[in-house]
């Protein structure tokens, strides 16, 4: 007699490591469930029996954050993608979070999940999608590619959603840094107006203490420090300190600081994007794929010493 081993909302859980460093990814959405080194947690994990809490981990493509209305227009004719986020009325994140990923190239430390984004009501042109997580010596190297499989050209973006942790500190007792110029005012998550210089409590660039702070704000601007080739944020407490880097195509992150994480009450998620909130309507960021063409792009958690 078979024993029916029902698949968790997560799907398949894939394991990579190297030394004492870990992390364990979804096959539902290609999620980042788990990063850990030098036995210290990096990420804000999950439960394996439910789907991620507040899009953690998640991959977010064709487009990160919201659509508003889940509107947008190609080629002259206005698309209608479903909505995603029904109680606003918006397209959120992409249309590959709930997707099954195939298994693709894998090694004790390495994996590379596979999707395919399929023409479909509101989304004309098919994408070849990969991601590829890999744990080395300097932490995790997170590596998105997409092609365009169609006959058109194709408009993009591409997003991640990690909640970092600084090893055994509270979010209340980290200092948040980030390689911010700019912000984009936002209101229920969709822009309100043009982007414009960090001043004040949003000047995160000397880095600012989160206690008592609350953030849904998307900010780019950034340029690498001279000499340096990718832009890094960082998080840093008395439990540990964590940088996340990302090359220049990543041009904002959304920081979002929700305090109904079940294990852990207050988090912070820092989520690099290629683009900002609403980018199929404004054009900001969004990257363009000719038939045949593909982009990559890459993004990573590196534990920063004591």
């Amino acid at each position: 007699m078979t024993t029916h081993v029902p698949m968790p909302p997560t799907g398949e859980q894939y394991e990579i490591g190297y030394g004492d460093a870990r992390a364990v990814l979804t096959g539902v959405g290609a999620g980042l469930r788990m990063f850990e080194s030098g036995g210290l947690a990096y990420v804000e994990t999950f439960d394996v029996r439910r789907r991620p809490f507040r899009g953690a981990g998640s991959v977010l493509v064709p487009w990160p954050n919201r659509t508003a209305a889940g509107r947008w227009t190609w080629r002259g004719q206005e698309r209608q993608l479903a909505l995603s986020e029904p109680a606003a009325g918006n397209a959120i994140h992409g249309l590959l979070r709930h997707a099954v990923y195939r298994q693709g190239e894998r090694t004790t430390a390495s994996i590379t999940l596979h999707a395919v984004v399929a023409p479909q009501p509101g989304w004309p042109v098919p994408l070849d999608t990969s991601v590829r997580y890999a744990v080395g010596a300097d932490g995790l190297i997170v590596t998105h590619t997409v092609r365009n499989a169609g006959s058109d050209p194709c408009p993009f973006g591409v997003g991640a959603h990690p909640y970092l942790r600084a090893g055994e500190s509270a979010t209340d007792d980290c200092v948040l840094t980030l390689a911010a110029t700019s912000t984009l005012p936002l209101d229920a998550g969709l822009p309100t107006g043009p982007e414009r210089p960090v001043d004040g409590d949003l000047d995160f660039r000397g880095g600012l203490p989160l206690r008592d702070r609350v953030l849904d704000h998307a900010f780019g601007g950034f340029v690498p420090a001279p000499g340096d080739t990718v832009v890094r944020h960082r998080l840093t407490g008395p439990g540990g300190d964590v940088e996340l880097w990302a090359e220049p195509d990543f041009g904002w992150v959304q920081v979002f600081t929700p305090d109904d994480h079940p294990d852990r009450g207050r988090v912070v998620a820092v989520e690099p994007m290629t683009c900002p909130p609403d980018a199929l309507n404004s054009g900001t960021g969004l990257i363009t794929l000719e038939p045949g063409a593909t982009w990559s792009g890459s993004w990573g958690i590196r534990p920063l010493a004591a």
